[in-house]
Protein backbone atom coordinates (compact mmCIF):
# COMPACT_ATOMS: atom_id res chain seq x y z
CA UNK A 1 0.00 0.00 0.00
CA UNK A 2 0.82 3.65 -0.52
CA UNK A 3 -0.07 6.75 1.21
CA UNK A 4 0.45 10.11 0.42
CA UNK A 5 1.91 12.26 3.51
CA UNK A 6 0.52 15.52 3.04
CA UNK A 7 1.52 18.93 4.90
CA UNK A 8 0.43 22.34 3.92
CA UNK A 9 -0.19 26.27 4.34
CA UNK A 10 -3.52 27.09 6.38
CA UNK A 11 -5.48 27.90 3.41
CA UNK A 12 -3.97 25.68 0.61
CA UNK A 13 -6.16 24.98 -2.41
CA UNK A 14 -7.43 21.79 -4.07
CA UNK A 15 -5.17 23.16 -7.42
CA UNK A 16 -1.77 22.95 -5.05
CA UNK A 17 -2.74 19.79 -3.68
CA UNK A 18 -3.33 17.95 -6.48
CA UNK A 19 -0.36 19.71 -7.71
CA UNK A 20 2.12 18.27 -5.02
CA UNK A 21 0.29 14.53 -4.73
CA UNK A 22 1.06 14.64 -8.38
CA UNK A 23 4.70 15.81 -8.87
CA UNK A 24 4.96 13.50 -5.62
CA UNK A 25 3.83 10.38 -7.88
CA UNK A 26 5.62 11.18 -11.12
CA UNK A 27 9.13 11.74 -9.41
CA UNK A 28 8.78 8.25 -7.90
CA UNK A 29 7.41 6.19 -10.60
CA UNK A 30 3.54 5.65 -8.64
CA UNK A 31 0.46 6.10 -10.27
CA UNK A 32 -2.41 7.47 -8.34
CA UNK A 33 -4.48 4.31 -8.54
CA UNK A 34 -1.40 2.72 -6.34
CA UNK A 35 -2.44 5.68 -3.61
CA UNK A 36 -4.64 4.21 -0.79
CA UNK A 37 -4.84 7.59 0.80
CA UNK A 38 -4.03 10.85 1.52
CA UNK A 39 -2.13 11.38 5.51
CA UNK A 40 -2.42 14.46 7.08
CA UNK A 41 -1.89 15.89 10.67
CA UNK A 42 -5.58 16.17 12.75
CA UNK A 43 -5.45 19.70 12.74
CA UNK A 44 -5.46 19.28 8.76
CA UNK A 45 -8.89 17.25 8.32
CA UNK A 46 -10.64 20.22 7.72
CA UNK A 47 -8.42 22.20 5.15
CA UNK A 48 -10.72 22.45 2.19
CA UNK A 49 -8.16 22.15 -0.40
CA UNK A 50 -7.32 18.61 1.31
CA UNK A 51 -10.48 17.27 1.68
CA UNK A 52 -11.92 18.28 -2.30
CA UNK A 53 -8.17 16.72 -3.52
CA UNK A 54 -9.44 13.71 -1.61
CA UNK A 55 -12.85 14.04 -3.20
CA UNK A 56 -11.44 14.01 -6.99
CA UNK A 57 -8.82 11.19 -6.23
CA UNK A 58 -11.89 8.94 -4.79
CA UNK A 59 -9.12 8.63 -1.46
CA UNK A 60 -10.01 8.82 2.47
CA UNK A 61 -8.35 11.70 4.39
CA UNK A 62 -6.45 9.74 7.53
CA UNK A 63 -5.79 11.77 10.19
CA UNK A 64 -2.71 11.47 12.36
CA UNK A 65 -2.63 12.48 16.01
CA UNK A 66 0.11 14.26 17.34
CA UNK A 67 1.55 11.36 19.06
CA UNK A 68 2.13 9.08 16.18
CA UNK A 69 3.02 11.64 14.32
CA UNK A 70 5.64 11.76 17.37
CA UNK A 71 6.57 7.85 17.58
CA UNK A 72 7.22 7.39 13.83
CA UNK A 73 11.29 7.75 15.00
CA UNK A 74 13.81 7.78 11.97
CA UNK A 75 13.30 7.14 8.90
CA UNK A 76 12.97 10.79 7.54
CA UNK A 77 15.01 12.06 4.49
CA UNK A 78 14.63 15.66 5.20
CA UNK A 79 14.45 17.86 7.64
CA UNK A 80 12.94 21.53 8.46
CA UNK A 81 14.01 23.14 11.45
CA UNK A 82 10.69 25.92 11.18
CA UNK A 83 8.69 22.47 11.19
CA UNK A 84 11.08 20.62 13.77
CA UNK A 85 10.56 23.74 16.09
CA UNK A 86 6.68 23.69 15.27
CA UNK A 87 5.81 20.02 15.22
CA UNK A 88 8.74 17.97 16.95
CA UNK A 89 8.76 15.81 13.88
CA UNK A 90 11.48 16.95 10.67
CA UNK A 91 9.29 16.78 8.11
CA UNK A 92 5.13 16.93 8.58
CA UNK A 93 4.23 15.35 5.18
CA UNK A 94 6.80 12.18 5.42
CA UNK A 95 5.83 11.57 9.32
CA UNK A 96 1.72 11.81 8.45
CA UNK A 97 2.86 9.20 5.08
CA UNK A 98 5.65 7.03 7.61
CA UNK A 99 2.54 6.74 10.55
CA UNK A 100 -0.81 6.28 8.36
CA UNK A 101 1.18 3.37 5.97
CA UNK A 102 1.46 1.09 9.12
CA UNK A 103 3.78 -1.51 10.12
CA UNK A 104 7.38 -1.70 8.44
CA UNK A 105 6.58 1.95 6.92
CA UNK A 106 9.42 3.52 4.79
CA UNK A 107 9.79 6.12 2.75
CA UNK A 108 9.69 5.65 -1.17
CA UNK A 109 11.68 9.15 -1.97
CA UNK A 110 11.78 12.35 -0.30
CA UNK A 111 9.08 14.62 0.04
CA UNK A 112 7.88 16.72 -2.79
CA UNK A 113 7.64 20.66 -1.84
CA UNK A 114 5.64 23.16 -3.56
CA UNK A 115 5.31 27.10 -2.30
CA UNK A 116 2.36 25.83 -0.18
CA UNK A 117 1.96 22.29 -0.06
CA UNK A 118 4.63 19.27 0.98
CA UNK A 119 3.61 15.60 -0.15
CA UNK A 120 5.67 12.29 0.60
CA UNK A 121 5.50 8.64 -0.46
CA UNK A 122 5.47 6.13 2.40
CA UNK A 123 4.82 2.43 1.49
CA UNK A 124 4.17 -0.13 4.14
CA UNK A 125 1.52 -2.87 5.60
CA UNK A 126 -1.20 -0.78 7.09
CA UNK A 127 -2.27 0.30 9.91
Amino acid sequence: MIVAGIGCRRGATVEAVLEAIAAAIAQNNVTAPQLVGLAVPEEKLCEAGIIAAADRLALPVIGVSPADLARVGDGFLTFSERVQSLKGVPSVAEAAALAAAGAGARLIAARTTTPTVTCALATGSGA
